[in-house]
């Protein structure tokens, strides 16, 4: 349920075939269940149409090139209504343009037969989880949409009274991260973010940068983008802090020596694993990899991760 990039990515996963999966550096536990699987059928939930799918190209173009499965677009669904068409001959990315080219170009291809199928559904909502005796997922209730723009001009799903049952042995919710409060820390409960303004943290009374106090990622802006944009919304945060230490309004803390830093986190957590040991456990994964012609063989839990780096636990 989601068509992000975390849902292609679940979807994905679960639509490989062993031997594509075991060229990848996934863990070896579940390398093994997953050459177990049973899974057969899968389906990607998106409220809105493909026009607003959130996934990025490359991923939605990958899904066409597996080993083992067919991706399956409804001709129906992959048929964009008046205000979906309109939105986008008045918006400038093509990109968006481009990923309904690709989607509407699964709707016209017909399956290969290979073992598995990827069936990307649009305008549908989960409504109701359905189960058997036994207590386990038996089925999925979803109810068609249809768009329309709500007060700020966003399209936005609205029900229809048409239902469907689909058969689904597992269910994964994959429709976006919200962030949790930390005590303390300024929150915009509406928007599930840190309060901010470019990265500094806002005093919610007075809107005020509270000194020294900062935040990046998903936690600042929201759960969009992939992992290079966090790039420049981290040097966002780090140009206010720059500008913040030229201008003298940082945190004055009584030991800000740098092996008082390294003391504390020794105190409260004595098997942090620094920078350095990350080199080093990043080269034995490769040399464990290579041994089997995969990128990298996993150090999963803390016990192997300690006994890579040679210390007692």
């Amino acid at each position: 349920m989601g068509v992000g990039n975390v849902a292609i990515d679940v979807a994905r996963i679960l639509c490989r075939t062993r031997a594509e999966l075991a060229r990848t550096d996934i863990a070896d536990y579940a390398l093994a269940a997953l050459s177990a699987s049973k899974v057969r059928e899968v389906y990607l939930l998106g409220r809105r149409g493909p026009a607003q799918a959130a996934f990025s190209n490359p991923e939605i173009k990958e899904l066409g090139e597996m080993e083992g499965a067919d991706p399956i677009v409804l001709p129906a669904e992959a048929a964009l209504d008046e205000l979906s068409t309109q939105e986008l001959l008045t918006t400038p990315d093509k990109t968006a343009r481009r990923k309904v080219e690709l989607l509407q170009a699964y709707a016209t291809r017909a399956p290969t037969g290979k073992a598995r199928r990827l069936n990307l559904r649009f305008l549908v909502s989960p409504v109701e989880l359905l189960g058997n005796a036994a207590g386990q997922v038996a089925g999925l209730r979803i109810v068609r949409n249809v768009l329309q723009k709500n007060a700020a001009g966003a399209l936005q799903p609205v029900a229809t009274d048409a239902f469907e049952t689909l058969p689904a042995g597992l269910v994964f919710r994959s429709v976006g991260y919200r962030g949790i409060p930390l005590a303390g820390v300024p929150f915009a409960d509406r928007a599930g973010v840190i309060l901010n303004s470019l990265g500094r943290i806002l005093d919610p009374q007075t809107q005020v940068p509270v000194a020294g106090h900062y935040t990046a990622g998903w936690i600042k802006r929201g759960p969009s983008g992939v992992i290079g944009t966090n790039k420049p919304d981290a040097v966002e945060t780090v140009v206010c802090m720059l500008a913040d230490r030229e201008a003298g309004v940082l945190l004055q803390p009584a030991h800000p020596q740098t092996d008082a830093v390294d003391a504390l986190l020794q105190e409260r957590q004595p098997q942090l694993v620094t920078y350095a040991d990350w080199q080093q456990l990043d080269k034995k994964e490769q040399i464990l990899g290579a041994a089997s012609g995969r990128p990298r063989v996993k150090f999963t839990s803390m016990p192997e991760v300690v006994a890579a780096l040679g210390r007692s636990s």
